[in-house]
């Protein structure tokens, strides 16, 4: 059996995290938490990642600001790790603008884990 894919969950709502958890754990992912784009980078530097789910409006460094400096990061193997954005603010966004920082898709709030669930499996798989 191949070892279980680690995803990072960027949210600082523990509450959607600990959710945002549980259900991956169901579906035998390896999780990791950050509560801002600052931790985010540190837990980058530390381990590698198969896909971040990350939250647009974080405190201390927000998704987009954090995006891009993952995308500008010198090890191609972390830079590129796919990110999904998570965001109550979707109408404030478009695609592009999620493109433009090296976002590969993004989830709207209230969460349908459904559609993460599947969202997860694509950058995994």
């Amino acid at each position: 059996m191949s070892a279980a894919k680690k995803v990072l969950i960027a949210e600082d709502s523990s509450v959607i995290q600990n959710l945002t958890k549980k259900i991956l754990i169901i579906q035998n992912y390896q999780i990791s938490s950050a509560k801002n784009g600052e931790e985010v980078i540190k837990a980058l530097n530390d381990t590698d990642f198969d896909v971040i789910l990350m939250d647009i409006n974080m405190p201390k460094m927000d998704g987009m600001e954090c995006a891009k400096q993952i995308r500008a990061m010198d090890n191609p193997e972390k830079s590129s790790t796919p990110i999904i954005a998570i965001t109550g603010n979707a109408k404030n966004y478009s695609m592009d603008d999620f493109t433009a920082v090296g976002i590969n898709e993004y989830i709207p709030k209230p969460i349908n884990f459904d559609d993460l669930v599947k969202a997860v499996k694509k950058y995994t798989s």
